[in-house]
């Protein structure tokens, strides 16, 4: 057992046994290296990573590679969800060093904890161009040996070059029609007008340039970024990349026609997901959408939700095959063969065509992802659910993939937002108590006493590490959704506590955002990065809920602090559209207000419910009645019923419309 053991991350505990002794991150690692005059390996990844567990098995699980590495380095392992700012940091000096990036990620450092030498996954044997990863240790070991001051150099200009990347802003001003109408042109260019989405292979879901698509259509009725939107959204919930039996989605499709994907299933691509069904259903009424968004969120509540009601961070890709070799994808993948055993000849047939399972396969060794070809012409729906049913129940005799339990703040506040709206759009109140459970386990485990928040925790254990921008930014997202949907202010409190905190700890001049706080441990950069990846980026996270707030609250600093951090999105938008999503839907937002929605009147009744429908792009919602209501949202405030009938109020920039009691005229006001 290595000094791995007792930590929190599921990934780190996976390797608590390999013969490597690990040190997790911590200045006692770099200085055991300076003791000992050695180099640090850093080994980043992460639990539902394939090849970080290929590479664990194939060179951390072996005694002659282990040996090696204690003898000649500090290996450090690091959970780049646990540390993200780590993670950045030195991701950044990768991909300016080679040109690429990726998990797992292999760095020399310096015990400066300065970089010298990178790479990702390293095979056992050299192959294809690349060395092997007994060739790379013996290879820095000489480097370090014999060329320390060659070693010194390297290190020290790769610090400074970091160091001396100053973040492009977009000047004065926050991005208007002209930024986002480039950004929409943008995107067109990129479109895949035959299978949807963006670019080609791999190809990522695009819920964030989507829900920018959805607002810029509410705000402007551009019927191209609607088009692009529901096209796109129609081809992934058709493809392998949704889970045709169990619902959620897949990490990213290996190709471009959305057939074949990488099979981890990560909290936060399902809960921007789901939302995004959501808010394409509400603007569509596409039934396709709706049952999306449901089983999107029914999966979450399913298989990632913890004990404690939190939500854990992902599955993995691979599970046991029947011959106890764990492999990608065979939990979720099926011959006609198998499809026979379960089903019998005649319902495997009509599986096989509606699922597009073939004799040749469309994966590995004959066997295929399940989707929806298309091709089948109408199909009986009870058949279909029987079934589905059916193959579901045997599926789950399976083994199942790995589960990283860790709940991590950012992903969960993402699944609050998505798992509120969800439930209020479609009369589930499940789904709200859900997401009302894990907003309460984000204030009573990662606030807790000391009033600043925790990455991450497991088992309703609080871990080590500090919550970044991100975790600021989502959480105060989630809690923003929440108080909208259940009308208790509380919740705007705390996502107001959150903000604060941003404003004290993350902001810098200008207007510009750090992913770390001013007081947090200092890494050879402060990590910065505006652009959105797999999820918002902590920069446009916070813009959002900054914004939200300020229109609940009419608070100008938060106000003022939402538009200067748009300032990038200005400069960003128009050139890298694919790479700032949230960040134009934020600024879609802005321009169109945002609308303010005061209902004075009962929490899910009639003018409440027509509200949380509209469509005009990030309006926020207070409702309640009684003398009290006022003291839970600032919005409602001197806004009496009309005629003792539940009221509603709309106003924007400043200025109100004569307030209504009739639920088509709110709507008509809200785009809906």
């Amino acid at each position: 057992m290595n000094r791995l053991a007792g930590v929190t991350s599921p990934y780190l505990l996976q390797h608590a046994d390999n013969p490597v002794d690990w040190w997790p991150w911590g200045s006692e690692a770099f200085e055991e290296a300076k003791r000992r005059d050695v180099p640090v390996l850093l080994s980043v990844g992460y639990s539902a990573c394939h090849w970080c567990h290929v590479m664990a098995h194939e060179s951390f699980e072996d005694e002659t590679v282990a040996a090696y590495l204690n003898a000649h380095f500090v290996p450090v392992k690091v959970d780049r969800e646990e540390r993200p700012d780590v993670d950045a940091v030195y991701m950044e000096a990768v991909q300016a060093a080679t040109g690429h990036g990726g998990w797992p990620m292999t760095v020399f450092l310096t015990a400066d904890a300065e970089p010298f030498y990178f790479g990702t996954y390293f095979p056992p044997e050299a192959r294809h161009g690349s060395p092997s990863f007994q060739q790379v240790l013996e290879g820095v070991v000489a480097a370090w040996t014999d060329r320390r001051e060659e070693v010194a150099e390297v290190a020290g200009r790769i610090v400074a070059d970091l160091a001396g990347r100053s973040l492009v802003h977009g000047g004065d001003g926050v991005p208007g029609e002209q930024e986002t109408a480039q950004a929409l042109l943008g995107l067109t260019r990129e479109y895949d007008e035959q299978h949807g989405g963006f670019g080609g292979a791999p190809k990522f879901p695009p819920s964030m340039a989507v829900e920018f698509l959805l607002r810029h259509y509410a705000r402007t009725g551009s019927e191209g970024a609607l088009q692009m939107a529901a096209d796109t959204c129609s081809a992934m919930a058709r493809g392998g990349i949704y889970d045709q039996l169990g619902g959620g989605f897949a990490r990213y499709s290996v190709d471009r026609e959305w057939v074949v994907p990488h099979f981890e299933k990560m909290l936060y691509d399902n809960a921007l997901l789901c939302r995004v069904y959501a808010h394409l259903w509400r603007t569509t009424g596409s039934d396709e959408a709706r049952r999306i968004a449901l089983e999107t969120a029914d999966f979450m509540v399913r298989e990632l939700r913890t004990a404690e009601g939190g939500f854990a961070s992902a599955l993995d890709a691979d599970s046991e095959d029947a011959d106890g070799r764990h492999v990608e994808g065979t939990f979720y993948v099926w011959t006609p063969g198998q499809l026979r055993e379960v089903l019998g000849e005649d319902d495997a047939a009509f599986a096989a065509a509606y699922f597009g399972v073939t004799e040749e396969g469309t994966f590995e060794e004959g066997s295929s992802v399940l989707r929806l070809p298309g091709d089948t012409g109408p199909v009986d729906a009870a058949r279909v659910a029987d079934v589905r049913a059916r193959l579901l129940a045997a599926r789950e005799e399976r083994p199942r993939p790995g589960r990283d339990d860790k709940v991590v703040a950012a992903w969960n506040g993402l699944a609050i937002a998505a798992l509120a709206e969800t439930g209020a759009y479609f009369d589930r109140p499940d789904l709200v108590e859900r997401a009302t459970e894990a907003a309460d386990l984000l204030v009573r485990v990662h606030l807790g006493e000391v009033a600043r928040l925790t990455r991450t925790s497991k088992d309703g254990r609080a871990g080590d590490n500090a919550g970044v921008l991100e975790d600021y930014g989502d959480v105060a997202e989630g809690f923003l959704a929440l108080a909208a949907v259940t009308g208790e202010g509380a919740w705007l409190e705390f996502a107001g506590f959150l903000l604060d905190i941003v404003l004290e700890q993350f902001t810098g001049e200008g207007g510009q955002l750090y992913d770390t706080a001013h007081d947090a441990e200092q890494l050879i950069r402060r990590p910065q990065d505006p652009t959105d990846s797999a999820t918002p980026s902590g920069w446009t996270a916070a813009a959002g809920a900054l914004l939200s707030y300020a229109a609940y609250t009419g608070s100008e600093a938060h106000r003022t602090a939402a538009e200067g951090a748009l300032g990038v999105v200005k400069a960003l938008g128009p050139r890298v559209p694919r790479f700032v999503g949230w960040g134009l839907a934020v600024a879609e937002a802005l321009l169109d207000g945002p609308r303010e929605v005061a209902v004075a009147g009962p929490v899910g009744g009639e003018l409440h419910r027509t509200a949380l429908l509209g469509r005009a792009p990030g309006a926020v919602v207070a409702a309640g009645e009684g003398p009290g209501a006022g003291a839970e949202f600032p919005l409602l405030v001197d806004r009496p019923q009309v005629g003792g009938e539940p009221t509603a109020y709309v106003c924007r920039h400043f200025v109100c419309d004569a307030p209504t009691t009739d639920a088509g005229e709110l709507a008509a006001k809200l785009g809906g």
